[in-house]
Formats: C-alpha cells, sequence, structure tokens
C-alpha cells in the first residue's frame, strides 16, 4: 500500500493527463505535489494529485483512467484540449481557446 507523507500545493499550469481509450484521454489540473511512500519496501516518489483526487500508482484512481504523464502548460497558453475539472460548472468544462 502507498500512503502520503507531504504535500505542497501545485503552482497553475500543472495537469495530468490519463487515457480512458486508446483515442481519448484527460488531462485533470494538479492540486498539490505529493510525496508518497511505499509501505511493503519503503520506496518514496514525488506525484501529482489532481482535481479528482487521483494520482499516479493508487488504488482509488477512476476505473479505466490510466495515467500517462504530467502536463504544463503556461496559463497565458489557455488550458488542454481535453481539459477536465470536475470543480467547474459544466459549461467550463469544455475548453475555450480564448481562455
Amino acid at each position: 500500500m502507498k500512503r502520503i507523507i507531504e504535500i505542497e500545493p501545485a503552482p497553475a499550469g500543472w495537469y495530468a493527463r490519463w487515457r480512458l481509450t486508446p483515442e481519448d484521454t484527460r488531462t485533470s489540473p494538479l492540486t498539490v505535489w505529493a510525496l508518497v511512500e511505499d509501505d511493503a519496501n519503503g520506496a518514496r516518489q514525488v506525484v501529482g494529485v489532481d482535481a479528482l483526487g487521483q494520482w499516479q500508482g493508487s488504488l482509488n484512481n477512476e476505473a479505466g483512467w490510466d495515467f500517462v504523464r504530467y502536463v504544463f502548460q503556461p496559463i497565458d497558453a489557455g488550458q488542454p484540449d481535453d481539459v477536465f475539472n470536475p470543480v467547474h460548472s459544466p459549461s467550463e468544462r469544455i475548453p475555450h481557446p480564448q481562455r
């Protein structure tokens, strides 16, 4: 089992990309960076925790969401095309190129 040891706020612009199907991805904003420790061997790693509470290696992630990579996109560049933010209203979840 893995457990979170320490967290730090994630700067704006960091996202986690997840694969739902071979053709479909979702990118969710990171809320924190976390230091995670594996109880079995004591190994530690830093992972990003997204707005859904998911993180690479967690057993409690959304079913069918496979971690792909972290993405950084400067704020003035807008949001990734496949962004999903559960804290926004449905109309805000649709990417807007003008942002």
